[in-house]
């Protein structure tokens, strides 16, 4: 095999090219996309710094030409060459010379050409022609009819990452390249095309492996018999395959496999698989014509949609345990997808981990990941909830699409047969749920849209390629019901998306449903200080905090893409913490609010357990510098909601939640051991003097949930706006006002804190002196690599804590026990209200 990664150029052909880049080529790197290669070159601006992104119009329906030069040496007779394209976006012509070897209309398929012919020891070029992807999907637009969808962007016409068409947190840049590795490959007599491990473990805890392989001969002379060979864990096992066949079956058994467990539940052993084929007459070890290797993982997997006195139930069993999914979202890491590296995926998947995550939903509008992230997914528990790319639209039914997305899934499904983490296939996001509630029906005038894919054609590949693997129509979906007889996103049946809050509603509205899984649910916030300096000022060039109305800037409004995004942050905060007139206040008060939020929702979900069985928040992390859902920033930097999440995933959980309109203490316990010990809640004032308390003995078995109902007289305030309640139970605290932070009488100067000097940065010590309401250190103010260990701290008047800060030396260290750096929710209560907004409600007491 022959890396061709080198020697590639790049010039664009047609479109509305800007004269000083006509007849340009320059240097192409492969894996790689046009605007990489522009970038470095130093031809185009940056698109995620400030408003360049709109620079960069024009690509959209600008064509381009791939090309170097290729020698290929004769062929032995019996010699196949094959050129290899494991990914090209989107729209491509290939030659060799002369000869066209192909044409392509999808970025989520490999691609394999026979150029033998050609090998003939004369240098031609190779050549890819990428056409405008926006210019083919509008011209089938016009073919197919009219097809609507979220945005309107052409997205849904052609096989090509939806969110390349920009979404509401990411940018429009329409990529064109070869973004994924290109081989010349010579081979003999057959090939390994495909290998399909299907993993299981048997009632008495054998191991089974049912090796599914797809040859491929060279076509080049008689036929021979081949010999297929299978070792895993000690085990080996052959197959001989006749010379009219092109494929076999061949199953290997391990006694007491170890199991494959998710993280939070059990080890990870991951075992070598290794499949060889060979001529049957040379069948030594040494003879191999093809070798395939991965690492699988022995792991069943089950999921429960069966019907129940509550509705319908959603619910992932592995190796027979039920397993709350403490899930988030995951977009591609990265807009320009080959700068995503192998250690960014693990530097993301250990913040996942970090936050107390189990699971990552691969959403529908990215793409198929690589083999990097399922295999990092694989080492650590990670489980994975792969969508098939369909995403808030409708899909025309019809070809080339049909085939086209037959294809892919087929061999994406294949190809991901091997990881123990991949644990369901989702048939998209959000196509059934929206074909109903944006009125899609009367639009389609009796068109195709997409649900013969997830109720068909989507199902029965999967049965038949992975069978081991569950699938789920789509995200949300009410299992079994049409939606005349239950809305696909009715909370009580499969999958729910909860939008409302957000959208319309404030966050409390979180708690008026106990859905049975949650399978996506944000709130917005903005990126952390130094990923917005860094990446974007005021149309002036000025500093966003230096101009009178940031919010309202040009600039800042290509990096804030919801509808009426800053409208929402601003109602949404409004109730709880009102909304500051400074910028730096008012990023505070957003990043908290978003905080807030999601840890209110999760936390009520875990309370239900296992009525509820999981939520995925929506996101994980970013793609550029946005203000957006993402617990990680655009840099990779954690958001205060990160923190949130980390404290709301924790394998052990304190809450306040209603029950019965009766207020108790949710003892959620996410651990295979008893939680025991005794539990304390107690009514003070915010300095901490005390009012009432009690005192309860509790034990929570493992993998449930404890109510305990707090007594009368410590439920009842004598002054709402001057107290809280505390609960604590084996270093776990929970803590609870009777109003809003508006109302709360917080005081600003609660705290008391001292800095002190330890190897590789500082140690922060902080004392309560009254209740101190989330604070966070916004360590990326004082050093761009700065990290802190903990975030959105609540602390009872009284309670210590002890933050470990990471980073390069401080003149003045003294910067992080004070503003802008050390942040509390009690600072916002000094901040104005904002000009403008509208007045704040009266208070309205919690229950």
């Amino acid at each position: 095999m022959t890396v061709l990664h080198d020697g590639w150029t790049l010039r664009a052909t047609a479109g509305p090219v800007p004269q000083d880049l006509v007849g340009v080529t320059v240097p192409a790197a492969v894996p790689g996309c046009v605007h990489t290669d522009l970038l470095a070159a130093g031809l185009i601006a940056d698109p995620y710094l400030d408003a360049h992104e709109g620079d960069l119009v024009w690509m959209h329906r600008t064509d381009w030409r791939f090309s170097r030069p290729l020698r290929l040496e004769p062929a032995a007779p019996d010699e196949r060459v094959d050129l290899a394209f494991d990914g090209l976006d989107t729209v491509a012509t290939l030659r060799l010379g002369d000869c066209e070897l192909g044409r392509t209309v999808n970025m989520h398929r490999s691609y394999r050409f026979d150029v033998r012919a050609l090998a003939d020891g004369v240098e031609r070029d190779l050549v890819v022609d990428l056409a405008s992807a926006t210019v083919y999907a509008e011209d089938e637009r016009e073919r197919l009819g009219e097809r609507p969808s979220t945005y309107p962007t052409p997205f849904n016409y052609v096989r090509k990452m939806a969110c390349s068409f920009g979404w509401d947190w990411g940018p429009d840049l329409r990529t064109a390249g070869l973004w994924k590795p290109v081989r010349l490959e010579r081979w003999r007599t057959a090939r390994l095309a495909r290998v399909r491990p299907l993993v299981t473990v048997e009632p008495d805890g054998t191991g089974r492996v049912e090796v599914r392989v797809d040859l491929e001969r060279s076509g080049l002379g008689e036929p021979h018999a081949l010999v297929v060979r299978v070792e895993v864990a000690g085990q080996v096992q052959r197959a001989r395959v006749a010379p009219d066949l092109d494929g076999v079956v061949v199953v290997a058994r391990v006694p007491r496999a170890p199991l494959w467990w998710p993280v939070g539940y059990g080890e990870q052993p991951l075992v070598p698989l290794t499949v060889t084929v060979h001529d049957a007459d040379e069948a030594g070890p040494d003879a191999a014509l093809d070798t395939w290797t991965r690492r699988i993982g022995f792991r069943t997997v089950e999921l429960d949609t069966s019907d129940d006195e509550h509705g319908t139930a959603f619910a992932l069993r592995v190796n027979g345990r039920p397993v709350f999914v403490k899930g988030v979202n995951w977009i591609p890491d990265d807009h320009l997808l080959t700068r995503i590296t192998r250690d960014r995926l693990a530097q993301r998947f250990d913040q996942a981990l970090g936050a107390h995550a189990n699971l990552l939903r691969v959403w529908g509008g990215g793409i198929y990941e690589s083999e990097d992230f399922y295999e990092l997914a694989d080492e650590r528990g990670l489980l994975v909830w792969q969508d098939v790319l369909l995403a808030c639209a409708a899909y025309a039914e019809e070809e080339p699409l049909a085939g086209e997305l037959e294809a892919e899934v087929r061999e994406n499904v294949a190809r991901l047969t091997p990881h123990p983490s991949l644990v369901l296939w989702n048939g998209g996001n959000e196509n059934l749920c929206e074909h109903d509630e944006r009125g899609r029906p009367a639009l389609l005038q009796g068109r195709t849209w997409g649900e013969g894919y997830v109720r068909d054609l989507l199902p029965r590949l999967v049965a038949e390629v992975d069978p081991t693997r569950p699938y789920a129509d789509n995200s949300p979906y009410s299992p079994r019901r049409t939606p005349a007889q239950v809305h696909p996103n009715d909370p009580d049946h499969g999958t729910h998306h909860q939008w409302d809050v957000w959208n319309r509603l404030d966050y409390t509205a979180y708690r008026d449903e106990v859905p049975r899984f949650c399978s996506e649910l944000g709130f917005q916030g903005p990126p952390t200080w130094r990923t917005l300096v860094d990446s974007m000022h005021a149309a002036d060039g000025r500093p966003l905090d230096e101009v009178p109305a940031p919010k309202d800037d040009p600039v800042w409004l290509v990096h804030q893409k919801a509808d009426d995004g800053n409208g929402k942050l601003d109602r949404g905060m409004a109730p709880h913490v009102g909304v500051p007139a400074g910028f730096t206040d008012w990023l505070w008060a957003a990043q908290l609010v978003q905080a807030r939020a999601v840890r209110y929702a999760v936390e009520h979900y875990r309370s239900w357990w296992p009525r509820t069985t999981g939520s995925i928040v929506w996101q994980l992390n970013d793609c550029w510098p946005v203000t957006s859902w993402s617990a990680i920033d655009g840099a990779g930097r954690p958001k205060p909601l990160w923190h949130a999440l980390r404290a709301a995933y924790a394998p052990r959980l304190l809450t306040f939640v209603v029950r019965d309109d009766a207020l108790v203490v949710a003892l959620v316990n996410d651990t295979d051991e008893p939680w025991t010990g005794e539990l304390m809640v107690r009514r003070e004032r915010l300095d901490g003097a005390p009012r009432a308390r009690e005192l309860a003995p509790v034990t929570v078995a493992a993998r449930s949930v404890h109510l305990h109902r707090v007594a009368p007289p410590v439920v009842v305030a004598g002054d709402p706006r001057r107290e809280v309640l505390v609960a604590t139970l084996d270093g776990c605290t929970a803590v609870h006002t009777d109003v809003e932070d508006v109302d709360l009488l917080l005081d600003p100067a609660a705290l008391a804190s001292q800095v002190e000097a330890v190897a590789d940065g500082y140690r922060v010590r902080v004392r309560a002196l009254g209740l101190v309401s989330d604070l966070m250190l916004h360590v990326d103010r004082v050093d761009p690599q700065a990290t802190v260990d903990v975030g959105m701290l609540t602390l009872p008047a009284g309670a210590e804590a002890t933050l470990r800060v990471r980073c390069a030396p401080l003149p003045d260290p003294a910067v992080l026990t004070r503003a802008p750096v050390l942040r509390t929710a009690n600072d916002l209560r000094a901040v104005a209200q904002a000009p403008g907004c509208a007045p704040l409600p009266p208070p309205t007491p919690r229950p």
